[in-house]
C-alpha cells in the first residue's frame, strides 16, 4: 500500500547541517503518521520524530529537539527531517517508517514505538565525524 523511498544520508562534521528525504508513493490516508527513526550498529532502534500528514503536528525524542525539525510537503508528497549541530552521537542508520491511520489514533507514545510501524525505506547512513 505505502512505498518509502529515502534520500540524503552521508558524511558531515560535527556542528553541520545534513537533510534527509523520504518519498511516499501508493494509497495513504490524511491521518497517516510518518516517522524517522535511528539505529547505530549493535544498539536497538530509536525514536527520532513523527509527523501527523494532514495537520502537520509534530514530535520529537529529547535527545534532537530544537536541532531537528520534521516536515512534510504535501505537492512532492514528501517527509524531510532537517538536522542541524549534528553530533557524533547522531551517527546511524535512519529510516523512515509509515503508519496508516483510519479512524483511530493512539497516544504521543504509541507512534515513537517502532513495532507499531507498518512500512519502512531501506535505511540511509548518517555519518557525523569530530
Amino acid at each position: 500500500q505505502v512505498q518509502l523511498v529515502e534520500s540524503g544520508g552521508g558524511l558531515v562534521q560535527a556542528g553541520g547541517s545534513l537533510r534527509l528525504s523520504c518519498a511516499a508513493s501508493g494509497r495513504t490516508f490524511s491521518r497517516d503518521r510518518m516517522g524517522w527513526f535511528r539505529q547505530a550498529p549493535g544498539k536497538e532502534r530509536e525514536f527520532v520524530a513523527f509527523i501527523i500528514w494532514n495537520s502537520g503536528s509534530t514530535y520529537y525524542a529529547d535527545s534532537v529537539k530544537g536541532r531537528f525539525t520534521i516536515s512534510r510537503d504535501n505537492a512532492k508528497n514528501t517527509v524531510d527531517l532537517q538536522m542541524n549541530s549534528l553530533k557524533v552521537e547522531d551517527t546511524a542508520d535512519y529510516y523512515c517508517a509509515a503508519k496508516p491511520t483510519g479512524l483511530t489514533s493512539y497516544s504521543k507514545t504509541y507512534y515513537t514505538l517502532p513495532q507499531n510501524y507498518d512500512y519502512w525505506g531501506q535505511g540511509t547512513q548518517v555519518t557525523v565525524s569530530s
